[in-house]
């Protein structure tokens, strides 16, 4: 593995975006009845994770020395 695998700020911003967005969704789904709409906003952040990730990639932070 590369020596700045996961220790890079574009790969924490994005742990802690999908992290938000996995607890989002699971209070959606743990409330009774089903909150699907709260689900779907989790399931949405969660992919923003992945988005906010590449864009700060591109900006080159997720390179050693950041």
């Amino acid at each position: 593995m590369a020596e700045n695998h996961g220790n890079t700020p574009a790969a924490w911003t994005a742990v802690l975006v999908s992290l938000v967005g996995f607890v989002v969704g699971a209070i959606g789904m743990s409330l009774h009845p089903l909150n699907w709409p709260l689900f779907w906003i989790g399931t949405v952040v969660v992919l923003a994770g992945g988005v906010v990730f590449l864009v700060m990639a591109k900006m080159g932070l997720h390179e050693a020395g950041h």
